[in-house]
């Protein structure tokens, strides 16, 4: 039953690169690619992780669209059970306009769309029952997974002796903490950006952001810090990893394959700070291509990227 369930968000993402100069009101700006993937936490992480050889079910809602129709048929071709994709008439598939620019480095316009209305309601708790670990991606995109609704939903995961692991995204309503608080006693591993790390804890050094959630019952914390690399940490033990110098085309995404990489690891076995190494080194790969999944083809390339970064996991 080593198996990865991915709930939460499935979008479609516009990716325009590179964006040299933003277009005045009423102009164009030209860019040299216009491309559309598969996004979304739940579809990435789910993506990257059945890449690395990992049993994968993705649990998410689409709008009856032909964004809806373009996710739902990769993540069929990727090999993933989309049994539990639920498909909602009358709105939009939700979509990001994601502006890469000639760092890597990227800025967003989302709509909330069939995210919106999927919820703790549309869940099956006994597919569930087929998984080790239960993911919940994206939290701070899925109004109907907020207090008592997400603290329902951790709860229900935990008593079916399932490991739970949460991570955030950018919360544009500003509430932040009361939205999870609740929560996070439930949290096995905790997957955060270090810029919603900061808004969350209201902590500036990596080390105390860690603690923060650690004092309110998470188990275990993963810091994502982009290019400065990572951050794992329970109560007794702890290990920052900076980043592998690689190419960066496009950072869409990185941090959603971190996350499917330290999955991937504890269904393998793999100990805490060995599932930080490999997830360390899975981020990286995925930002030398464009497009949040592109980068990871399988277990092997993974082996031959990390030997030529001299990364020693395998």
């Amino acid at each position: 039953m080593d198996k990865l369930a991915c709930l939460g968000i499935l979008v479609g993402d516009f990716v325009a690169r590179p964006v040299r100069q933003m277009p005045e009101r009423g102009k164009l700006t030209l860019v040299d690619t216009c491309e559309l993937h598969i996004g979304g936490c739940a579809s990435n992480t789910g993506i990257v992780a059945k890449n690395l050889g990992t049993e994968v079910g993705v649990i998410g809602k689409i709008g009856d669209d032909a964004i809806g129709e373009f996710v739902m048929n990769t993540l069929k071709k990727a090999g993933i059970d989309v049994s539990k994709v639920r498909i909602e008439k009358g709105i939009t598939t939700s979509g990001t306009a994601v502006l890469v620019f000639p760092d890597g480095e990227r800025s967003f316009l989302h709509s909330f769309g069939a995210n919106s209305r999927f919820s703790v309601n549309d869940i099956d708790f006994d597919y569930l029952k087929n998984f080790s670990i239960v993911h919940v991606a994206g939290i701070f995109l899925l109004p109907g997974f907020e207090g008592e609704n997400l603290k329902e939903l951790a709860r229900k995961v935990k008593d079916m002796g399932k490991i739970l692991s949460f991570d955030t995204a950018w919360d544009s309503t500003g509430r932040w903490l009361p939205i999870i608080e609740e929560s996070i006693e439930y949290v096995d591993y905790f997957f955060t950006s270090i810029e919603e790390a900061r808004m969350l804890s209201g902590q500036d050094h990596y080390q105390e952001m860690a603690k923060f959630f650690i004092d309110r019952g998470a188990k275990n914390i993963c810091i994502k810090m982009g290019s400065e690399g990572s951050f794992v940490a329970n109560r007794t033990e702890k290990k920052f990893f900076p980043a592998l110098k690689v190419n960066t085309v496009d950072s869409t995404g990185a941090g959603d394959a971190y996350v499917a990489g330290f999955l991937t690891g504890l269904l393998k076995g793999y100990s805490l700070l060995k599932c930080g190494l490999l997830a360390n080194t899975v981020g990286a790969m995925s930002v030398t291509a464009v497009g949040a999944t592109s980068a990871m083809k399988d277990w092997e390339s993974l082996v031959s990227f990390a030997k030529e970064h001299n990364v020693e996991i395998f």
